[in-house]
């Protein structure tokens, strides 16, 4: 049973003695409807499942912490203004706009996450100071030298890392930063493999991956100074493990319904592919920071 495998994983990675576990909500008390045919990729009981783990408004391992600990570089205030790309159910742009007082303009590439994030930010009371709007990867295209910062966060998708880097370059005003984190591939993916073909069919999304040089080639390419490239896939797989070993134990202990077991199994089923791919160097999480032209 895949419950077994988590649990088995999970036995190898434990954290250090008197580590903190996150606090994150039983996906069993949290998945309020488990509709699997209102969005093809990311439907009800998927968003469900996902913010369960990781905090509402959050898709990604992590979650708050990990979003204030990548945007905490650029010295974010009131004064600013920051692009972010792959805004989600909008949990990013609502907790950097409350926590550093900087207008946010997220963009999401799903229709179904724009609505949802700008439903939510209306009900924080944020309004346009986290406001998501919808854009279109394959000819990305943002307000033009309008924003001070930017991140981008897994945008690509299998994308080419240049028209999206491109389009920002020129949504920046000189002198910007930009922080990019993006899943790389040294080598190309297999699609054969059992591993990458799991990932790829559960997240809905390509095997092809850039490399962390090309990538860094590209930003110097339009101009941009690189200060950091570094691996965060450790990180990574220390934030979700632990919000999926509170899953496990919380299932344990619930026992919830077979509707919700199977939308959560979905989820570790994916997660346990790219903990496979990480582990064997296959896969790789980097972050990039870099200053703008004109800095």
């Amino acid at each position: 049973m895949l419950l077994d495998s988590v649990r088995r994983l999970l036995g190898r990675h434990q954290s250090p003695p008197g580590t903190p576990l996150p606090v994150v909500p039983s996906p069993a008390a949290a998945i309020p409807e488990l509709s699997d045919d209102d969005d093809a990729v990311w439907p009800s009981s998927r968003i469900s499942v996902a913010e369960a783990l990781w905090g509402e408004g959050f898709l990604f391992a992590g979650g708050m912490a990990e979003t204030l600990r990548l945007a905490k570089p650029l010295g974010l205030s009131e004064a600013s203004s920051l692009l972010l790309i792959g805004a989600g159910t909008g949990g990013a742009p609502r907790c950097i706009a409350e926590a550093f007082g900087v207008w946010v303009s997220g963009y999401e590439a799903n229709p179904r996450l724009v609505t949802l994030a700008n439903e939510r930010s209306q009900r924080a009371g944020l309004g346009r100071r986290a406001q998501v709007e919808l854009w279109d990867a394959a000819a990305p295209q943002f307000p033009r030298q309008y924003f001070h910062h930017a991140m981008v966060l897994e945008a690509l998708r299998g994308a080419a890392p240049e028209p999206l880097v491109a389009a920002v370059t020129r949504a920046l005003k000189p002198g910007g930063q930009l922080v990019l984190l993006e899943a790389v591939a040294d080598r190309p993916l297999e699609p054969g493999d059992p591993m990458v073909a799991t990932w790829t069919r559960l997240d809905h999304r390509p095997a092809t991956l850039p490399t962390e040089l090309a990538t860094t080639e590209v930003l110097r390419r339009l101009g941009f100074d690189v200060r950091i490239a570094e691996d965060v896939s450790r990180r990574e797989m220390r934030e979700a493990l632990d919000g999926w070993r509170l899953a496990v134990q919380a299932m344990a202990e619930t026992r919830p319904p077979p509707r919700v077991v199977a939308a959560v199994l979905r989820e570790a089923e994916l997660w346990l592919a790219r903990f496979r791919l990480m582990r064997a160097g296959k896969l790789r999480l980097v972050r990039w920071h870099a200053l703008a032209p004109g800095a």
